[in-house]
């Protein structure tokens, strides 16, 4: 009797220290986007950015293999800086907001050497989805934020191809780009 209380005394301690081990860090909408650049007519590059996006990032404080990333991208606030192309770009000829109007992602997988990661996951963007690969930097230290909160960050790189998630068809890659520069900037607040 007094080794089942002890175990159930282990297994009473042991349990917090397993729970704070994983931590929640929350999309700082304010201080997170993508941005993406796409070659156009082969002379000149073209740059535009989603700035709204909501998701959290399920931190394993002690492995950072085990953690996970949802991402959730408000299509339609698309910004390249021109109304008339941002307008074209959220027609069916490319992102078709009125139909799709968010992308996701969702981690599948990472890979840790230091501060540097490789994170792999599925996105889906107009209603395809395919696997992705990131290279991530970070987390960066935590630093208390003006809420009296912890507050990293990430930033990431990856490449996709538009014609795999059938954007932009009509448009050949002569004048259109296929191939897509992401550029991901992610500020979280643990929770």
């Amino acid at each position: 009797m007094k080794r089942l209380a002890l175990m159930i005394g282990i297994f009473a301690l042991s349990a917090p220290l397993a729970l704070a081990q994983t931590s929640v860090w929350a999309m700082d909408p304010a201080h997170s986007n993508v941005e993406f650049g796409i070659r156009h007519m082969g002379i000149s590059n073209v740059h535009g950015r989603f700035g709204k996006l909501i998701g959290n990032i399920t931190l394993n404080e002690t492995d950072a293999t085990k953690s996970s990333v949802q991402v959730t991208i408000d299509v339609d606030a698309l910004d390249t800086g021109n109304t008339q192309r941002d307008t074209h770009l959220k027609s069916p000829d490319f992102f078709d907001v009125a139909k799709f109007p968010t992308a996701a992602f969702t981690s599948t997988g990472i890979i840790t050497t230091g501060k540097h990661l490789k994170v792999t996951g599925i996105i889906t963007v107009h209603d395809v989805t395919q696997t992705i690969e990131l290279d991530v930097d970070g987390p960066s230290a935590p630093v208390p934020g003006m809420d009296h909160k912890s507050h990293s960050g990430y930033a990431a790189t990856a490449t996709i191809n538009r014609s795999d998630f059938d954007i932009g068809s009509k448009f050949p890659a002569a004048m259109v780009g296929d191939e897509v520069k992401l550029n991901i900037d992610l500020e979280v607040i643990k929770q």
